[in-house]
Protein backbone atom coordinates (compact mmCIF):
# COMPACT_ATOMS: atom_id res chain seq x y z
CA UNK A 1 0.00 0.00 0.00
CA UNK A 2 1.71 3.08 -0.73
CA UNK A 3 1.30 6.23 1.53
CA UNK A 4 -0.76 9.06 -0.27
CA UNK A 5 -0.25 12.86 0.80
CA UNK A 6 -2.01 13.38 4.71
CA UNK A 7 -2.00 9.87 5.21
CA UNK A 8 -1.51 8.42 9.16
CA UNK A 9 -0.80 4.86 9.88
CA UNK A 10 -4.60 4.82 11.66
CA UNK A 11 -5.75 6.37 8.38
CA UNK A 12 -3.95 3.45 6.07
CA UNK A 13 -5.16 0.71 8.49
CA UNK A 14 -8.57 2.01 7.81
CA UNK A 15 -7.96 1.89 4.30
CA UNK A 16 -6.43 -1.60 4.56
CA UNK A 17 -8.86 -2.77 6.94
CA UNK A 18 -6.64 -4.26 9.49
CA UNK A 19 -6.25 -3.38 13.09
CA UNK A 20 -3.52 -0.54 13.38
CA UNK A 21 -1.31 -2.45 15.82
CA UNK A 22 -0.83 -5.62 12.76
CA UNK A 23 -0.23 -3.19 10.50
CA UNK A 24 2.27 -1.35 12.51
CA UNK A 25 4.20 -4.85 13.67
CA UNK A 26 4.63 -5.76 9.92
CA UNK A 27 6.00 -2.55 9.19
CA UNK A 28 9.14 -2.19 11.78
CA UNK A 29 10.86 -0.01 10.06
CA UNK A 30 8.38 2.32 9.64
CA UNK A 31 8.34 5.81 11.25
CA UNK A 32 4.83 6.76 12.08
CA UNK A 33 6.00 10.56 12.35
CA UNK A 34 7.76 10.51 8.61
CA UNK A 35 5.92 8.81 6.49
CA UNK A 36 6.55 9.86 2.90
CA UNK A 37 4.01 10.34 0.09
CA UNK A 38 4.78 7.69 -2.05
CA UNK A 39 6.00 5.20 0.64
CA UNK A 40 4.94 1.82 0.45
CA UNK A 41 3.79 -0.76 3.58
CA UNK A 42 3.24 -4.45 3.41
CA UNK A 43 -0.32 -4.64 4.53
CA UNK A 44 -0.62 -8.49 6.23
CA UNK A 45 -3.19 -11.02 4.95
CA UNK A 46 -5.79 -12.73 6.40
CA UNK A 47 -3.14 -16.37 7.20
CA UNK A 48 -0.76 -14.10 8.90
CA UNK A 49 -0.58 -13.62 12.43
CA UNK A 50 1.98 -10.76 14.66
CA UNK A 51 1.87 -11.61 18.54
CA UNK A 52 3.71 -9.92 20.28
CA UNK A 53 7.28 -11.12 20.74
CA UNK A 54 6.88 -12.90 17.82
CA UNK A 55 7.15 -15.74 16.16
CA UNK A 56 5.65 -14.44 13.33
CA UNK A 57 3.00 -16.34 10.68
CA UNK A 58 4.22 -15.13 7.52
CA UNK A 59 2.95 -15.75 4.08
CA UNK A 60 5.73 -15.69 1.11
CA UNK A 61 5.23 -13.14 -1.44
CA UNK A 62 6.40 -12.59 -4.98
CA UNK A 63 10.34 -11.97 -4.67
CA UNK A 64 10.71 -13.13 -1.26
CA UNK A 65 14.17 -14.43 0.14
CA UNK A 66 15.08 -15.13 3.83
CA UNK A 67 17.65 -12.30 3.36
CA UNK A 68 14.87 -9.78 2.53
CA UNK A 69 12.28 -11.00 4.97
CA UNK A 70 14.97 -10.95 7.76
CA UNK A 71 15.90 -7.52 7.08
CA UNK A 72 11.97 -6.14 7.01
CA UNK A 73 11.91 -7.79 10.76
CA UNK A 74 15.11 -7.03 12.18
CA UNK A 75 15.89 -10.73 12.91
CA UNK A 76 18.40 -12.86 10.49
CA UNK A 77 18.29 -15.57 7.58
CA UNK A 78 19.73 -18.04 10.11
CA UNK A 79 16.78 -17.73 12.72
CA UNK A 80 14.54 -17.66 10.01
CA UNK A 81 16.22 -21.52 8.55
CA UNK A 82 16.27 -22.83 12.20
CA UNK A 83 12.70 -21.90 12.87
CA UNK A 84 11.76 -23.76 9.37
CA UNK A 85 13.51 -26.65 8.99
CA UNK A 86 11.38 -28.72 6.73
CA UNK A 87 11.70 -25.74 3.94
CA UNK A 88 14.17 -25.23 1.31
CA UNK A 89 14.86 -21.08 1.16
CA UNK A 90 15.84 -21.85 -2.20
CA UNK A 91 12.51 -22.91 -2.78
CA UNK A 92 10.14 -20.70 -1.35
CA UNK A 93 6.06 -21.11 -3.23
CA UNK A 94 4.26 -17.58 -3.29
CA UNK A 95 1.50 -17.90 -0.30
CA UNK A 96 3.32 -20.48 1.59
CA UNK A 97 3.56 -19.81 5.74
CA UNK A 98 6.47 -19.89 7.27
CA UNK A 99 7.44 -19.03 10.85
CA UNK A 100 9.37 -15.85 11.47
CA UNK A 101 11.28 -15.32 15.05
CA UNK A 102 12.46 -12.06 16.09
CA UNK A 103 15.34 -10.74 17.46
CA UNK A 104 16.11 -11.71 20.83
CA UNK A 105 17.53 -8.34 21.57
CA UNK A 106 13.65 -7.11 20.33
CA UNK A 107 15.07 -4.38 18.64
CA UNK A 108 14.08 -3.81 14.72
CA UNK A 109 15.88 -2.09 12.48
CA UNK A 110 15.02 0.37 9.44
CA UNK A 111 14.29 -1.79 6.40
CA UNK A 112 13.05 -1.11 3.17
CA UNK A 113 8.86 -2.13 3.53
CA UNK A 114 7.15 -4.55 1.47
CA UNK A 115 4.80 -3.21 -1.99
CA UNK A 116 1.36 -4.54 -0.48
CA UNK A 117 -1.23 -2.74 -2.23
CA UNK A 118 -4.77 -1.52 -1.66
CA UNK A 119 -6.60 -5.20 -0.68
CA UNK A 120 -9.48 -3.61 -3.06
CA UNK A 121 -7.07 -3.74 -6.46
CA UNK A 122 -3.54 -4.11 -6.18
CA UNK A 123 -1.43 -1.39 -7.71
CA UNK A 124 1.25 -2.55 -10.48
CA UNK A 125 3.79 -1.63 -7.75
CA UNK A 126 2.48 -4.64 -5.74
CA UNK A 127 5.34 -7.31 -5.62
CA UNK A 128 7.52 -7.38 -2.53
CA UNK A 129 11.03 -5.83 -2.50
CA UNK A 130 13.69 -8.42 -2.31
CA UNK A 131 17.44 -8.68 -1.90
CA UNK A 132 17.26 -11.40 -4.39
CA UNK A 133 19.41 -14.22 -4.98
CA UNK A 134 21.22 -15.10 -8.08
CA UNK A 135 19.21 -16.48 -11.02
CA UNK A 136 19.88 -20.01 -12.68
CA UNK A 137 23.35 -19.65 -14.55
CA UNK A 138 22.13 -21.59 -17.00
CA UNK A 139 18.41 -22.56 -17.89
CA UNK A 140 17.03 -25.98 -18.75
CA UNK A 141 16.41 -26.79 -22.95
CA UNK A 142 12.42 -26.74 -21.94
CA UNK A 143 13.07 -23.20 -21.29
CA UNK A 144 13.63 -21.25 -24.76
CA UNK A 145 11.26 -19.32 -26.99
CA UNK A 146 8.17 -19.37 -24.67
CA UNK A 147 5.23 -16.89 -25.79
CA UNK A 148 4.61 -13.90 -23.99
CA UNK A 149 1.43 -14.61 -21.69
CA UNK A 150 -0.36 -11.47 -23.58
CA UNK A 151 -1.22 -11.05 -27.12
CA UNK A 152 -1.30 -7.22 -27.04
CA UNK A 153 1.09 -5.79 -24.72
CA UNK A 154 3.35 -3.18 -23.41
CA UNK A 155 6.39 -3.56 -20.71
CA UNK A 156 6.17 -0.83 -18.68
CA UNK A 157 8.69 -2.80 -16.25
CA UNK A 158 11.42 -4.95 -16.64
CA UNK A 159 12.77 -7.90 -14.52
CA UNK A 160 15.62 -6.62 -12.62
CA UNK A 161 16.60 -4.35 -9.18
CA UNK A 162 15.15 -1.04 -8.75
CA UNK A 163 16.65 1.71 -6.89
CA UNK A 164 17.17 0.43 -3.78
CA UNK A 165 18.55 -3.06 -5.01
CA UNK A 166 15.17 -4.37 -4.31
CA UNK A 167 14.01 -7.26 -7.32
CA UNK A 168 10.95 -6.26 -9.28
CA UNK A 169 9.15 -8.58 -11.31
CA UNK A 170 8.12 -7.67 -14.73
CA UNK A 171 4.81 -5.63 -15.26
CA UNK A 172 3.19 -5.52 -18.23
CA UNK A 173 0.15 -3.61 -19.57
CA UNK A 174 -2.28 -4.21 -21.69
CA UNK A 175 -6.09 -3.61 -22.83
CA UNK A 176 -8.93 -3.86 -20.85
CA UNK A 177 -10.58 -7.23 -21.35
CA UNK A 178 -7.88 -9.42 -21.98
CA UNK A 179 -6.68 -12.24 -20.87
CA UNK A 180 -2.95 -13.74 -20.07
CA UNK A 181 -2.29 -16.75 -20.92
CA UNK A 182 0.21 -19.89 -20.33
CA UNK A 183 3.68 -19.51 -22.13
CA UNK A 184 4.18 -23.30 -21.52
CA UNK A 185 2.55 -26.76 -20.67
CA UNK A 186 2.09 -27.34 -17.23
CA UNK A 187 -0.05 -27.92 -14.20
CA UNK A 188 -1.93 -25.44 -12.32
CA UNK A 189 -0.82 -24.97 -8.57
CA UNK A 190 -2.70 -22.32 -7.25
CA UNK A 191 -5.83 -20.67 -8.32
CA UNK A 192 -7.01 -17.68 -6.15
CA UNK A 193 -7.17 -14.55 -4.60
CA UNK A 194 -3.96 -13.21 -2.65
CA UNK A 195 -5.20 -9.68 -0.98
CA UNK A 196 -1.80 -7.58 -1.92
CA UNK A 197 -1.61 -9.68 -5.55
CA UNK A 198 -5.37 -9.66 -6.65
CA UNK A 199 -6.47 -13.12 -8.43
CA UNK A 200 -3.39 -15.01 -8.89
CA UNK A 201 -2.67 -18.27 -11.27
CA UNK A 202 0.81 -20.24 -10.62
CA UNK A 203 1.44 -22.76 -13.32
CA UNK A 204 4.35 -25.57 -12.81
CA UNK A 205 5.91 -26.66 -15.82
CA UNK A 206 8.60 -29.18 -16.64
CA UNK A 207 12.65 -28.75 -15.23
CA UNK A 208 11.07 -27.01 -12.04
CA UNK A 209 9.68 -24.10 -13.63
CA UNK A 210 7.01 -22.23 -12.29
CA UNK A 211 5.71 -18.97 -13.71
CA UNK A 212 3.01 -16.58 -12.14
CA UNK A 213 -0.02 -14.42 -13.57
CA UNK A 214 -1.00 -11.58 -10.82
CA UNK A 215 -3.39 -8.76 -10.55
CA UNK A 216 -6.21 -10.56 -12.51
CA UNK A 217 -9.70 -9.61 -11.94
CA UNK A 218 -10.80 -13.32 -12.76
CA UNK A 219 -9.18 -16.67 -12.62
CA UNK A 220 -10.17 -18.79 -15.68
CA UNK A 221 -9.00 -22.34 -14.67
CA UNK A 222 -8.81 -24.66 -11.74
CA UNK A 223 -6.14 -25.86 -9.18
CA UNK A 224 -4.98 -29.55 -11.13
CA UNK A 225 -5.91 -28.31 -13.93
CA UNK A 226 -3.42 -29.25 -16.88
CA UNK A 227 -3.17 -26.39 -19.45
CA UNK A 228 -0.73 -26.44 -22.70
CA UNK A 229 1.00 -22.50 -24.05
CA UNK A 230 -1.29 -20.46 -25.34
CA UNK A 231 -4.37 -21.41 -22.88
CA UNK A 232 -6.46 -18.93 -21.06
CA UNK A 233 -5.93 -18.57 -17.18
CA UNK A 234 -7.39 -15.30 -16.16
CA UNK A 235 -8.50 -11.89 -17.04
CA UNK A 236 -6.35 -9.11 -16.18
CA UNK A 237 -7.31 -6.56 -14.02
CA UNK A 238 -7.48 -2.43 -13.81
CA UNK A 239 -5.49 -0.85 -11.16
CA UNK A 240 -6.62 1.84 -9.17
CA UNK A 241 -3.72 3.73 -9.03
CA UNK A 242 -2.78 3.63 -12.59
CA UNK A 243 -6.27 3.03 -14.22
CA UNK A 244 -4.27 0.64 -16.31
CA UNK A 245 -4.80 -3.06 -17.23
CA UNK A 246 -1.61 -4.40 -15.81
CA UNK A 247 -0.73 -8.17 -14.98
CA UNK A 248 2.56 -9.08 -12.98
CA UNK A 249 4.56 -12.09 -14.59
CA UNK A 250 7.27 -13.60 -12.94
CA UNK A 251 9.08 -16.73 -13.57
CA UNK A 252 10.87 -18.96 -11.57
CA UNK A 253 13.31 -21.99 -11.23
CA UNK A 254 13.25 -23.76 -8.12
CA UNK A 255 11.73 -20.62 -6.87
CA UNK A 256 15.13 -18.71 -7.33
CA UNK A 257 13.69 -15.95 -9.99
CA UNK A 258 14.46 -15.68 -13.88
CA UNK A 259 14.53 -13.33 -15.99
CA UNK A 260 11.59 -13.40 -18.24
CA UNK A 261 13.22 -11.34 -21.19
CA UNK A 262 15.67 -14.54 -21.25
CA UNK A 263 13.01 -17.00 -22.09
CA UNK A 264 10.14 -15.43 -23.82
CA UNK A 265 10.42 -14.59 -27.47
Amino acid sequence: MAVQRGDTLGKLANRANVPLERLERFNPGVNARRLAVGQRLMIPTQQERAPSGGPYRYQIRPGDTYSNIARHFGTTSGRIQSANPGTSPTALRIGQIISVPLSNSGTRSPAPTSNASPSNRPSPSSSTPAAAPTAPTSLPASARRWPWPLEDYRIVRRFGADSRGALQPMLLATQAGARAQAVAPGEVRFANGMRQLGEVVIVHHADNLQTVYALCERTLVSVGQHVKAGDELCEVGQSNTTQRYDLLFDLRQGGKPIDPGKVLR
